[in-house]
């Protein structure tokens, strides 16, 4: 298992969670996620236990939406207005710790019991890493697989998930079927994040990365998801769809395959009305390198911070809650050493082991702090491809050719 776990001392954590007697003076804690804003989520639930439980600090929490809290926070961090505590969405992560707006927690974390025993898969990790430090730590994840219809699967006489991309277009082809509207498979290629999120894990499969994104093996998925596109055994609207649109269709029974992630489960489990299973993505060749997309947030100290220390201390307490967050909130804990609990029902209990298999896999996007820039440069280069605009290759080229003159920048 591709897991890291951190040194741990003998001493006490430096952010020991002791409640303070009421003589100690209060420090007042700003935190910001995007928790809140439309549901009850990690940050604003357990920011509130906390401060419930310590007297010595107060903690008050801000909701923003998910579009605006970056912008926000650079503009906070700019006029010295920025919270103690931030979450955002682990790619944008690397666009604050690069400009120094992160507090360096690597000693802080080395010297904690509650942080040192957390062993957090690589890839959630690597994502708050920059130049060899920490400067912040993941709060949850979520990765992609291979949802399949096991019952037009038996139609078709298929018997196992595909495990090569070749594979899974023969599969399509078989799956296909218009007089009942049902096509082989459905993803999301949209031109944005999503697009990206779908396919950068093809790129790391084939040994590229965000810095290489020009590779044989990216090239030869793109024509194979270009003809199933021209064939029709996807639809089109692959080329518009986000991931819960494009997945609606695979849970409506018109698609005997999908792309998507554990977010997906849930629904799945009400409303599908045929037996369905999930499936590690497939590998560009047989038994080869195998990758995911990252999601979920990250957790950060902002370097301006009066009250370090506190800070701390609020970050273990969301660190020692993670063995709650999928059971409180679906979301899945970046981390190898914490089970998740069965939940009785057979079909999500079999999901759920697939997708924690799966992040064992899961590699970051970035981290570079122009990764909106880069990410545009793969998503254009995916859309051209499979419109027929450029070739695959020279769609890759192009975006290669960006993508250089960020990293060079």
């Amino acid at each position: 298992m591709q897991v890291t776990k951190f040194g741990l001392l003998a001493g006490l954590a430096l952010g020991a969670l002791v409640a303070a007697t009421p003589a100690q003076a209060q420090v007042t804690l700003k935190v910001w996620s995007i928790d809140g804003v439309d549901r009850p989520g990690i940050a604003d639930t357990y920011s509130k236990e906390f401060d419930d439980a310590n007297e010595d600090i107060v903690v008050e929490y801000r909701g923003i939406p998910f579009d605006e809290i970056v912008n926000e926070t650079l503009r906070a961090f700019a006029t010295g207005n920025a919270p103690d505590i931030v979450s955002f969405d682990n790619p944008d992560f690397a666009l604050f710790s690069s400009r120094g707006a992160m507090l360096d927690i690597t000693d802080r974390v080395a010297n904690s019991e509650i942080v040192g025993k957390a062993q957090y898969f690589d890839g959630p990790l690597n994502s708050v890493t920059w130049d060899g430090k920490l400067y912040g730590l993941p709060k949850y994840t979520d990765t992609i697989g291979l949802f399949y219809n096991k019952d037009l699967f038996a139609k078709a006489g298929i018997t196992e998930p595909p495990s090569t991309w070749t594979e899974l277009a023969d599969a399509a082809a078989k799956l296909t079927d218009p007089a009942n509207n049902i096509y082989g498979v459905t993803f999301s290629a949209r031109a944005g994040e999503e697009g990206t999120f779908q396919f950068l894990p093809i790129i790391q499969m084939s040994g590229g990365g965000s810095n290489k994104v020009n590779t044989e093996g990216a090239a030869a998925v793109l024509d194979i998801w270009k003809s199933l596109i021209d064939n029709g055994y996807a639809s089109r609207d692959v080329l518009s769809l986000g991931q819960w649109d494009s997945t609606g269709a695979f849970n409506s029974g018109n698609a005997a395959m999908a792309i998507s992630g554990p977010w997906e489960i849930d629904r799945m489990v009400e409303d599908a009305k045929f037996d369905w299973g999930v499936a590690l993505l497939p590998t560009i060749e047989e038994g080869g390198q195998r990758s995911s997309a990252l999601g979920g947030f990250n957790w950060g100290i902002m370097a301006n911070t009066q009250h370090p220390d506190e800070a701390f201390r609020l970050l273990e307490y969301f660190v020692d809650q993670e063995d709650r967050i999928f059971a409180d909130f679906g979301n899945l804990p970046a981390r190898g050493d914490i089970e998740l609990p069965v939940t009785g029902v057979t079909k999500k209990d079999e999901a759920l082991k697939v997708f924690q298999e799966q992040l064992q896999y899961a590699q970051p996007r970035g981290p570079h702090p122009e990764w909106q820039k880069i990410s545009k440069a793969i998503y254009d280069a995916e859309q051209q491809a499979l419109t027929g605009q450029m070739s695959s290759m020279d769609a890759l080229n192009q975006a290669q050719a960006t993508i250089d003159g960020i990293y060079n920048q």
